[in-house]
């Protein structure tokens, strides 16, 4: 299995862990650093994440927390799985299209999603999430793989109301405590290639999302390479790379998220978030 680091909260705080196992036979054992964010600006990260001995915690009793706590940038990019584009209807993209999100709107795996109180239309958007590992500024294929740290499971849950208001589409998108991202990191070998699996999304049961990570229209090679023509990326950045089709502004009639939901957000061969949703208090 390949190796996977996360952000555990504990009584002192959150904590950087490598996860080893599964289960309640499973232990985390602490990297040395507050976040994964805080450990992946170590230039020698990999080599201490494979040798590290520090404290464990026994999975089973562990929180995990959003995989990045704090990170400089939350690039997500829309209109990037075939199935996608074509249920909404649209014509395939000559560039990736990208808006942001900010650290607040970030939650943890099992964290709860907060349903906005003046949103009526909230929707589900199961996304892989590209981990950057090193600095990388106008990148080349190979600078650009070399600068993926791993993948991640992330839910880009939006407000579409909100969303269609302007042309611009931050307003939905951007809701606090509302995006799953976790529960680790699994990291990328050098020289392995983006992941192909099956991604997916449950919505009270009922599967709603199911397609495959191959369905991409830009890989997260060509992301890192085109974002990094624009902005330097840094250790800790989060790309999300756009859903795939079955979202439920698309359907007849549309389907929304309401307070009571479990969501599941799930991308074999790395993991699952595994969400309640609730209202805004």
């Amino acid at each position: 299995m390949s190796m996977r680091l996360a952000t555990i909260r504990t009584s002192d705080g959150t904590r950087a862990v490598r996860i080893d196992g599964s289960g309640d036979a499973g232990t985390a054992t602490d990297l040395g650093a507050g976040d994964l964010g805080e450990f992946l600006a170590r230039p020698d990260w990999r080599s201490q994440a494979a040798t590290a001995s520090g404290a464990t915690y026994g999975l089973g009793g562990v929180e995990f927390a959003t995989l990045i706590p704090r990170p400089e940038k939350v690039l997500c990019v829309g209109l990037n799985y075939r199935s996608h584009i074509q249920e909404m209807g649209r014509e395939l993209p000559e560039y990736p299209t990208l808006f942001a999100k900010f650290a607040r709107s970030l939650i943890g795996a099992d964290d709860p999603v907060i349903l906005p109180a003046g949103s009526e239309k909230v929707d589900w958007e199961a996304e892989l999430g590209v981990v950057i590992g090193a600095p990388v500024r106008h990148a080349d294929p190979e600078q650009a793989r070399a600068a993926i740290a791993g993948y991640t499971v992330v839910n880009d849950v939006s407000a579409r109301d909100f969303q269609n208001r302007t042309l611009q589409w931050l307003q939905g998108k951007m809701f606090e405590a509302a995006t799953p991202v976790g529960p680790w990191m699994v990291v990328r070998e050098d020289g392995d290639p983006p992941p192909a699996g099956e991604i997916s999304c449950t919505v009270g049961g009922e599967q709603m999302q199911c397609s495959d990570v191959s369905d991409l229209v830009f890989d997260p090679v060509t992301l890192v390479q085109y974002i990094s023509s624009i902005i330097t990326l840094v250790p800790g950045d989060l790309i999300s790379t756009g859903t795939p089709g079955g979202v439920g502004a698309a359907r007849t009639p549309p389907r929304w998220l309401l307070p009571g939901t479990e969501m599941v957000t799930r991308i074999e061969g790395i993991g699952e978030c595994r969400n309640l949703c609730v209202a805004e208090s």
